[in-house]
């Protein structure tokens, strides 16, 4: 089964996480990778997780194991999953 940005999963699609690209600039913090970043919330690769808000214009709302995690639009589009 293809790759696709996790940005782009749909309310109650699940999926694994197969790869965290890129960098980003934070500011005082430039170059912070978005694996760190990804890492700190409990998103690695080989993590299953669950769609359960990717409306509108706002952060996208995930479930991993047992926990609700907001997410950017623009760091869900650098974390590469496989469907399930």
């Amino acid at each position: 089964m293809a790759m696709a940005p996790l940005g782009l999963l749909s309310r109650g699609e699940k999926a694994e996480i197969v790869e965290i690209k890129g960098q980003v600039d934070y500011g005082h913090r430039t170059g912070k990778n978005h694996l760190c970043h990804a890492e700190d919330m409990g998103l690695r690769i080989g993590k299953l997780v669950e769609m359960l808000n990717n409306e509108g214009r706002g952060p996208i709302l995930l479930k991993v194991d047992e926990s609700r995690i907001a997410l950017s639009r623009g760091m869900a589009m650098k974390i590469m999953v496989k469907r399930q």
